[in-house]
């Protein structure tokens, strides 16, 4: 067995075929100027051994990459990987929740109506995320790839998230993040649940919130909350607040930690969402009448108490966002 033209075999089929036997050639005298002039088999295998594995000794032939990602690309493709395929499974999920729960009609019974609209939201939502994913994944890794072949310099030192060679200078931008600066993954994910609870809830409140009662042995709504016209007419502010929402999520996922820019997005985003709180319950149409009704009956209410449960609402939840703002402030001043 010929151990030299083996190896030479192995290192040349990995390289293109109009450079293999220069570079055959080249590397077999490279061996035998390695070897004693009687050498043994003992000696080959050495000489190899320095020579290291074929695939590797074919990758400094090589005038392109034999990996997928190398280590120039690689960070700036994980850190890019972990910023945007989370965003796009979100966002897959929201809306797979918007479709279902806009679709739920509330003919059917209430507790077989909102387990089906759960489970087609477990499924089919785990599966948007999954597929979103991986398309996502596949996109990304092949741009990366493109780059990969297409760059000409010949180093191998990591590009920083800036797309420029690392030099001590970038230290002076980056900040230690203490504990209450740091915005934790489940931060995220429950400001994205409330979303999408929220986005459930105003688009269907017709049909889950009110007085429910048992009729032959089902659990139906008997009298509605909200007039969903009434509720529906205020689209337009709602998504606009829903938006900002959602960017301020995003920005959160991206900075990962608290800056006195977020704090001041947090700002905006709580007096828009005050706003149009203010505007919707403000309207006298906005509550059934018949509600009310029947929480005079029950509870003995006054029209007078009536504006006063508004003026509490509307005190609540704005000491809620004046409260909110301010921990903003203080997380991102935090040293």
């Amino acid at each position: 067995m010929n151990l030299i033209d083996i190896y030479i075999q192995e290192v040349t089929r990995r390289l293109p075929e109009k450079s293999r036997d220069d570079i055959a050639l080249e590397l077999r005298s490279t061996i035998e100027d390695m070897l004693p002039e009687n050498y043994a088999e003992k000696e080959v295998k050495e000489v190899l051994g320095n020579l290291g594995n074929p695939a590797s000794l074919a990758s400094e032939y090589s005038d392109r990459p034999m990996y997928l990602i190398g280590p120039r690309y690689f960070d700036t493709y994980m850190t890019l990987l972990k910023i945007v395929i989370p965003i796009v499974a979100i966002l897959a999920f929201l809306v797979i929740v918007v479709e279902n729960v806009i679709s739920y009609s509330g003919e059917e019974d209430i507790v077989n109506g909102i387990i089906n609209v759960i489970i087609l939201i477990l499924g089919h939502g785990i599966w948007g995320m999954f597929s979103a994913a991986m398309e996502t994944f596949f996109w990304i890794t092949l741009v990366f790839a493109i780059l990969e072949r297409k760059d000409t310099s010949k180093s191998k030192s990591p590009l920083t998230q800036g797309w420029t060679e690392w030099t001590p200078d970038d230290l002076k931008s980056i900040s230690l993040i203490s504990k209450e600066k740091k915005i934790s993954t489940g931060d995220i994910f429950g400001h994205l649940l409330w979303i999408a609870i929220f986005i459930s809830v105003y688009f269907n409140a017709g049909h889950l919130l009110g007085v429910y009662e048992k009729v032959q042995g089902k659990i139906e709504l008997i009298t509605p909350t909200f007039n969903q016209e009434v509720l529906h007419s205020y689209w337009l502010i709602v998504i606009v607040a829903l938006i900002i929402e959602i960017a301020f999520v995003f920005y959160k996922l991206i900075l990962r930690q608290w800056t006195s820019k977020l704090a001041i997005m947090n700002t905006v985003r709580n007096i828009v969402s005050t706003i149009v709180f203010i505007i919707v319950i403000s309207n006298d149409q906005l509550i059934n009448e018949e509600f009310y009704m029947y929480l005079e009956d029950l509870w003995q209410l006054s029209f007078e108490l009536k504006n006063l449960f508004i003026i509490i609402l509307i005190v609540f939840w704005s000491f809620l966002s004046i409260l909110d703002i301010v921990q903003g402030f203080r997380k991102a001043n935090t040293k």
